[in-house]
């Protein structure tokens, strides 16, 4: 499969996901269970993103008001929302998926003036955006999805200003060894900092088992295919937890020359 039929599919796909769970109250209710307090009811997130990872998110970016954040894979975006009135940045989400983009700037007004945050399809590998426009940039466990994760390191560092950082969830193998981050510096990125999520695995195994207690619930109100795509996830990912390592890299464009104005 070449890199336009995997985004094909994975438009696809991420477009029947978020149609689907637009309409569940029951996929949000188990997020909250297994998240816990940890939960942040508004940004009502279909990632790992909790309470403790926005505080991480909002203390690494160093953004100033005014200035702009991309969200990176955005999904619906209540993360780049949260963190845009949070900051009184402005915001740009890009999202393969067109029925995520759609859900998105709905739910924009919830949280910033319209004129504070817009939506438009992009991969991580083409923002569609020009070089050097964003002060700092969010990837919420989406860079794993990416076909050609170097092209897009690449592209990110490209739209980000020098001097502005990238905050990106990774999960990587647990070894006894230091982590390489070999593509996020031949993309041109410093890394300032990794940081760990060390509860994000348990976080996964109680929500996966949630998911597969609840099989009746998830197919009566997402329907078999989208439910059963739920329990193969479940059922595929939840042995590997224990050897799983969640990141937080907080990579940065270095300074150099001006960037644009």
């Amino acid at each position: 499969m070449n890199t336009a039929q995997h985004e094909q599919q994975l438009r696809d796909g991420y477009d029947a996901f978020h149609r689907t769970r637009a309409r569940s109250t029951c996929v949000a209710r188990l997020y909250a269970e297994a998240m816990g307090d940890a939960y942040p009811v508004e940004v009502a997130p279909h990632s790992s993103c909790d309470w403790p990872l926005l505080g991480t998110l909002a203390g690494q970016l160093r953004l100033n008001p005014g200035e702009l954040l991309v969200d990176a894979g955005c999904g619906t975006a209540g993360v780049g929302l949260w963190l845009a009135r949070s900051l009184s940045a402005n915001l740009i989400g890009i999202d393969i998926s067109p029925v995520a983009v759609d859900l998105a700037t709905a739910r924009r007004a919830a949280f910033v003036a319209p004129e504070r945050a817009t939506f438009r399809v992009g991969t991580l590998a083409a923002t569609g955006l020009p070089d050097a426009h964003a002060h700092g940039l969010v990837c919420i466990d989406a860079l794993g999805n990416a076909p050609d994760r170097p092209a897009a390191l690449r592209e990110l560092h490209r739209i980000l200003r020098p001097g502005g950082r990238a905050v990106i969830t990774r999960a990587v193998r647990r070894t006894p060894h230091p982590v390489v981050l070999d593509h996020e510096e031949a993309a041109g990125f410093s890394v300032e900092q990794v940081g760990e999520r060390p509860g994000e695995p348990a976080m996964w195994a109680r929500l996966y088992r949630l998911w597969i207690t609840h099989e009746a619930d998830l197919r009566h109100e997402l329907g078999n295919d989208q439910a059963q795509n739920m329990l193969t996830e479940a059922n595929r990912m939840l042995p590997r937890l224990d050897g799983r390592r969640s990141l937080v890299l907080t990579l940065r464009r270095p300074p150099g020359l001006s960037a644009p104005q």
